[in-house]
């Protein structure tokens, strides 16, 4: 049985990105040796959208509030390279990495799937 999902951010800096995740996002996390740090998730979901294009993933991160965490994450020194936007499934941004990748987060306006 599947009783999990493994997510993974490919980086320039890893390092960086992960004392990111660590350190601002505040995920708790485990070394899984040699510095390899695995981190706990929040709840999660999976769908899969139709595209005439070429098979891709997405990784968002979602918000309850997402003014809120761009707040904090601005009083943390993040920089925010998309303001939040109104979409028909949620309010998104984007902030940037330490590696330089940006990272979308949203504030889904849909029911989500990990309240069932």
């Amino acid at each position: 049985m599947i009783n999990g999902v493994h997510v993974i951010v490919h980086s320039r800096d890893a390092d960086a990105d992960r004392a990111f995740i660590r350190d601002v996002l505040g995920f708790p996390g485990v070394d899984a040796g040699g510095g390899w740090l695995i981190f706990k998730l929040p709840p999660a979901e999976i769908a899969a959208h139709p595209t005439d294009g070429e098979p891709r993933h997405e990784l968002y991160l979602m918000c309850d509030d997402l003014e809120q965490t761009l707040d904090d994450l601005r009083s943390k020194g993040v920089e925010i390279t998309k303001p939040p936007s109104a979409q028909g499934w949620g309010t998104l941004a984007t902030v940037r990495l330490p590696s330089g990748a940006e990272l979308p987060l949203y504030e889904p306006h849909h029911q989500v799937a990990y309240d069932l």
